[in-house]
């Protein structure tokens, strides 16, 4: 089955054939040429962004409310998408190590986060024991994995709103993530001629992570000196890099769905798919970015 489907792509999406029966948008509904229900697309975009912006204002506890509660969704659809293929993950140990790590992170840092982390590995470990010897080794792969891959990611977008101006940086952080997809998928339906992985993601070209790229760089040296206060070279240089770590992160996720035989990790979010399907660009970002901003000095 050949689509573009819902994800938008940091490397840009090529006009290709649809079948519309399948995947979030459910049946009978009219995709358009961009391969999706843009309308409903667009609409929960701003929505989510608008969640994010209050919680962002309301409190930091509430920001870290947010991401927890993201985190345990996403974390029950990865677990029902790998569980197609035989693999059991214990989530019990990883729902609550997830509200352990976030919440660390949110009252110790860094240190405390990567402790979290450890300890809901062991949790994994310990629980999923009790069920003896038979997919052992596979249920706790796939355990630990997600462990790293959701909460401990998402636990640096909690780091990043550790200091004063958190928020600010939080905010410069998501938009220069939303404009890598929406920078390559807009240079991906214009221009996308050439495929970037065709056997993961035949939609993405290398026009649209042109796209990308300049659309991260451009917003980056918008948002890092007007919300960060630093220099807009340090900001450029921050949207080539989540450029590059968005674009990872979401053929990463294609090549998952790929290898499990789903279209979407979920069906929550018309126009976008599942939770999963909107924290792929994210995740890898969060730590990069909170690298960079310390790098920079801005601590």
């Amino acid at each position: 089955m050949n689509g573009v489907g819902t994800d938008p792509g940091g490397g840009g999406n090529r006009p290709v054939s649809v079948d519309s029966s399948v995947g979030s948008q459910g049946p009978g509904v009219a995709p358009g040429r961009a391969g999706r229900n843009l309308p409903a697309a667009i609409a929960v975009g701003v929505a989510l962004g608008a969640i994010v912006v209050i919680c962002l204002v309301v409190s930091r506890a509430a920001f870290v409310g947010l991401v927890t509660v993201t985190v345990l969704v996403a974390i029950a659809e990865l677990s029902t998408a790998l569980g197609t293929r035989g693999l059991h993950v214990p989530t019990v140990p990883l729902a609550i190590g997830t509200v352990g790590m976030l919440t660390a992170a949110y009252q110790g840092g860094t240190e405390a986060l990567v402790v979290g982390y450890s300890l809901t590995a062991l949790g994994i470990v310990g629980w999923r024991l009790a069920d003896g010897a038979v997919g052992f080794a596979g249920d706790v792969t796939a355990g630990i994995f997600v462990a790293a891959y959701l909460p401990l990611l998402a636990g640096f977008a909690v780091l990043l709103d550790a200091p004063p101006d958190g928020a600010r940086r939080v905010a410069a952080f998501v938009i220069v993530v939303v404009c890598n997809d929406v920078g390559g998928y807009t240079a991906g339906i214009l221009f996308g001629k050439h495929p970037m992985a065709p056997q993961i993601s035949p939609k993405k070209s290398w026009e649209g992570m042109a796209g990308s790229v300049l659309a991260c760089a451009l917003a980056g040296s918008v948002c890092v000196p007007t919300l960060v206060h630093g220099h807009w070279w340090q900001g450029t240089l921050l949207g080539i890099a989540l450029a590059a770590s968005a674009t990872a992160g979401d053929l990463g996720e294609s090549a998952l769905k790929r290898d499990l035989g789903v279209k979407d990790m979920g069906a929550l979010l018309p126009g976008h798919g599942g939770i999963m399907d909107r924290l792929d660009s994210l995740l890898p970002s969060a730590p990069i970015a909170w690298l960079l901003f310390a790098a920079f000095g801005l601590r």
